[in-house]
């Protein structure tokens, strides 16, 4: 095997790739969660989409179906994003922004109106603005090279 093939077990991964796929996957399991009774209380009463929806993840969270949904699609896109650096960095810097807009519309959102479509609480709120600094925080820190990568051009 030459230098530039690798095969999947030795697929070096950049901190901000490594970042990513972290965070993808968490999305994919929080979205998963969403739907396990027990991990989520009020399942009989989960509406598809909406302020009604009187599921809650780990009893904190309102979700809904489409709440659940959105997060599965994240979470796959912030894995398929891990595969190269560029690609990472920009779904952690637009999630981020994406998640600060979030905590912004919750704050400002009637949580009793149509308009809380997804829906959102005051607990989902204030994750979202942790979320959000987190996501930009490693996009902008996490260096994009492997160690390997980086001593090679040095």
């Amino acid at each position: 095997m030459s230098s530039t093939t690798r095969s999947a077990s030795t697929v070096r991964r950049s901190p901000v790739q490594l970042s990513s796929l972290v965070v993808g996957l968490m999305f994919v399991l929080v979205g998963i969660a969403g739907f396990v009774p027990g991990v989520t209380t009020g399942m009989g009463d989960m509406a598809g989409a909406g302020h009604t929806s009187g599921a809650h993840l780990l009893g904190v969270f309102q979700v809904s179906v489409l709440h659940n949904v959105l997060h599965l699609l994240l979470g796959v896109v912030g894995v398929v994003a891990a595969r190269s650096s560029a690609a990472a960095r920009a779904f952690l810097l637009v999630g981020g922004i994406a998640y600060a807009g979030l905590w912004i519309y919750g704050l400002l959102v009637d949580q009793a109106s149509s308009a809380n479509f997804v829906p959102l609480n005051t607990a989902d709120n204030w994750l979202h603005l942790v979320l959000a600094v987190g996501m930009v925080a490693l996009a902008l820190i996490m260096p994009r090279r492997t160690s390997t990568d980086t001593a090679a051009h040095r």
